[in-house]
């Protein structure tokens, strides 16, 4: 009896990545295999009583005013080793993430990415499962452009129906 794998998800080096338990869509992360755990830039760490910690995820490098406060639980403190040989000790926190079809838990550092141009890495951890990256792809999961022309224009005629529903009524 022969058991069949899933299809592997081709995914591209970057891609748009969402946190639907903290509402963040279309987060730039970075597919890093080299790294064992992922990382996300966040500002205003915060320890607070019983585990939890506050955070703020900054969503986009240049327009810094678009964040999102997080309040969740620390599920773990470790050492983590930078490819310069450099040791930090981070907060690990766990959420759900969405990358194409397959949502998971993953498990998270939290860091200082200010520097960097991408808000999240993608480790391993996190990619384990039926991805398969090419290199050679940047978000290779981003819709085709006729469908996302498809998808405004449903967006616009929904719109101008709600419009004139709404002048009707008066």
């Amino acid at each position: 009896m022969t058991v069949s794998r899933p299809e592997p998800v081709v995914i591209g080096w970057t891609e748009n990545v969402d946190l639907p338990m903290w509402g963040v869509k279309r987060l730039r992360a970075k597919v890093d295999t080299g790294a064992r755990t992922s990382a996300l830039h966040v500002e205003n760490i915060e320890e607070l009583p019983r585990g939890f910690v506050s955070f703020d995820i900054v969503l986009h490098r240049a327009k810094r005013d678009r964040r999102v406060h997080v309040k969740t639980r620390i599920k773990r403190r470790g050492n983590v080793r930078s490819s310069s040989g450099h040791t930090t000790r981070r907060l690990f926190v766990e959420t759900s993430l969405r990358l194409g079809p397959i949502e998971r838990l993953v498990e998270v550092s939290l860091v200082d990415r200010q520097k960097m141009v991408h808000r999240m890495l993608l480790g391993r951890e996190a990619l384990k499962g039926p991805f398969l990256i090419d290199v050679d792809k940047r978000l290779a999961l981003r819709p085709k452009a006729k469908a996302r022309a498809k998808e405004k224009a449903r967006a616009k005629k929904v719109k101008t129906k709600d419009r004139q529903k709404r002048a009707a009524r008066r």
